[in-house]
């Protein structure tokens, strides 16, 4: 399956060797190209990508408010298939960073890394999976789990049975779904179905929104 994707940056340059970067990789299509956050709103309700890549910091609508009207609902024209966001950033982490986590992406990228991360960045964002940086992903749930004037009221994780509770701690460790598999000896769709239901139950969007709100209401403390 192609993983369709839109690119939102206002440098030019970098644009464009992104763009020639994933259109060189197989499975993968640039649909069009950004840059400003106005015209990867526009873009995304015309194309309907898998996933957006999206700067944190562009002209006039920044990424952070693009990525709040392209993941609210009813923007998606299928339910089942939700535009998703991957920002990228030249900053490890900054509050631009902690607003577009609350406001749907499904992660971020720094603009630094290695072209392999970035191709595996995109294919696993358009699989529903969570993905943040990971020098700095500890770092980054930590701090946002303990800034009480930016929490909101977290989910009740009593409405998740402990199997569920403990699939979405090790997730909030940072481990993959196969390193979950191995560590509670089930089977990798197994935790694909506890994620799931998780999702479901604490009625956020992906599995960053699930960590996050782990933070947030103490299930995993920093």
């Amino acid at each position: 399956m192609t993983v369709r994707v839109l690119l939102a940056d206002d440098q030019p340059l970098v644009r464009a060797g992104i763009a020639m970067l994933l259109s060189a990789e197989t499975g993968i299509e640039v649909l069009a190209e950004c840059s400003n956050g106005d015209e990867a709103i526009a873009q995304a309700r015309v194309h309907q990508p898998d996933v957006v890549l999206m700067d944190v910091r562009m002209p006039g609508v920044d990424g952070v408010e693009a990525t709040r009207v392209i993941t609210s609902d009813g923007f998606a024209a299928r339910e089942d298939r939700p535009v998703k966001v991957l920002i990228l950033t030249t900053y490890h982490v900054d509050d631009a960073v902690y607003g577009a986590l609350r406001a749907g992406a499904s992660g971020f990228l720094l603009k630094d890394a290695a072209p392999a991360e970035l191709v595996m960045a995109v294919q696993a964002v358009a699989a529903g999976e969570a993905w943040l940086d990971p020098a700095v992903a500890r770092r980054l749930l930590t701090d946002f789990g303990t800034r009480p004037q930016q929490r909101e009221t977290p989910p009740d994780m009593r409405v998740l049975t402990d199997r569920e509770r403990d699939v979405l701690v090790l997730a909030a460790t940072g481990m993959s779904n196969s390193e979950i598999a191995v560590k509670l000896i089930i089977g990798e769709a197994t935790v694909k179905t506890h994620l799931g239901r998780v999702l479901m139950k604490l009625g956020v969007r992906d599995r960053t929104q699930a960590v996050v709100a782990a933070y947030q209401s103490g299930l995993v403390v920093p």
